[in-house]
């Protein structure tokens, strides 16, 4: 008896410590598919194929063979052709297709991706087609960079975390004041940079420079960018001061030329032959080139005269006038306020010419001059309203740009 009890017990405490033990060992955890979203659609929920658009796809031909919810791919096309454009798409760029789990050929929606921003969905759940143009949610974040040049302005800026299309960006704001080719290794700078960001997340580079500044060549040289005007496309820049840092005149009316003819008081001409002054500067050029004038200002004149062809002269103060002569085209009319930079026209030979070419005039107080011997001033200055609004603006950019290089270089 005292031996079946011995048994019993030996069995009994074995099993309850085979138990605990099994207790022990932990159970495996059952892994959870992740949630996908994206175009507020949730990925889990469909069978998706991504793919790319290639030349001669349209989106009749993406759609073919699948199942539209009883729609043809005519009547889809047909419904969705007033609130898109659907010759706007474009090879190269991505589009889904969200099936159906259980039969890969039931489309649920149609996604095309025109930028990192914004995308089309067409959703063909039910039984009224919806077509949606959306954009991913985004979010602007405003930051200051403090930093001293080491190497190039693309690669300082690249160690700091910042776009390297800023440096373009920066070299056009200071051209006029910097030659970015003689910058040196300690020379500091600071911007007041606004980025984007598409789902908090994704960088999508930057929206706007609202204030900057370089020490160069020991001098510290302010830029913020303001608009004189609310009609006024692009600001333009101007230091703590509000001085223009641009040049008030491009150099000269063409991006590409040569120079065939100086401003001369005695010069022979080529098709009347003779003798005579030549009271502007040609910029001989392929017929055709675009002819932009070389300050803001208001269109006085435009016409055509037998010697100087179709021709556009361009009030910008009341000091200064320019004028333009030979155009095979001119696009711009009497009145018209135009920029700086903007095109006026196109080169020709019209008038006495004996090739395509532009003829550049330039008058200073009614007199024509030869503009590379004028010290001429910067960008259109401001009046007394606009001053008083810019000062104002730009009182706490400046501070921050001043606070931050301090803090910068102390702890250096």
């Amino acid at each position: 008896m005292k031996y079946l009890l011995y048994i019993f017990l030996t069995i009994t405490l074995f099993s309850c410590k085979k138990e605990e033990e099994n207790s022990k060992v932990k159970k495996p955890i059952e892994k959870t598919e992740p949630i996908v979203k994206d175009f507020d659609i949730i990925f889990n929920d469909y069978k998706v194929k991504i793919d790319t658009l290639k030349s001669g796809d349209t989106f009749s031909t993406i759609l073919d063979g699948y199942e539209l919810n009883n729609y043809s791919t005519f009547q889809v096309t047909e419904k969705i052709k007033d609130s898109f454009n659907l010759r706007s798409i474009r090879a190269g760029k991505p589009y889904y297709l969200f099936l159906d789990k259980k039969n890969n050929k039931d489309l649920k929606y149609f996604v095309y991706v025109k930028d990192r921003t914004n995308y089309l969905v067409v959703d063909f759940r039910d039984s009224t087609l919806v077509v949606q143009e959306k954009a991913r949610p985004s979010t602007i974040k405003r930051r200051t960079v403090a930093t001293e040049i080491e190497g190039s302005l693309s690669e300082t800026l690249s160690k700091e975390g910042v776009s390297a299309g800023v440096a373009s960006k920066l070299a056009k704001i200071f051209e006029y004041s910097i030659d970015f080719f003689k910058i040196q290794k300690g020379d500091k700078f600071a911007v007041i940079l606004k980025e984007r960001y598409i789902q908090d997340s994704i960088y999508d580079g930057v929206v706007d420079i609202e204030g900057s500044y370089f020490e160069y060549k020991g001098k510290k040289i302010y830029a913020f960018p303001y608009k004189m005007s609310e009609n006024q496309k692009f600001a333009d820049y101007y230091d703590e001061n509000g001085k223009g840092l641009k040049s008030m005149f491009l150099k000269a009316p063409l991006d590409f030329f040569r120079i065939s003819s100086k401003f001369s008081g005695r010069r022979f001409h080529p098709v009347q032959q003779r003798w005579k002054a030549h009271n502007g500067t040609d910029y001989a050029a392929p017929q055709g080139t675009p002819i932009k004038t070389t300050a803001s200002g208001v269109v006085e004149r435009t016409g055509y005269t037998a010697g100087n062809g179709n021709y556009v002269k361009v009030k910008h103060t009341p000091t200064y006038s320019t004028q333009y002569l030979h155009m095979s085209k001119i696009l711009v009319k009497r009145g018209q306020r135009v920029t700086q930079g903007q095109v006026i026209g196109k080169v020709g030979s019209t008038g006495l010419a004996t090739g395509p070419h532009v003829c550049y005039r330039f008058w200073k107080n009614g007199v024509q001059v030869d503009p590379f011997r004028q010290n001429l001033p910067n960008a259109e200055p401001m009046d007394k309203a606009n001053k008083a609004k810019f000062l104002e603006k730009i009182e706490p950019l400046k501070k921050e740009l001043d606070s931050v290089t301090a803090l910068k270089f102390k702890e250096e």
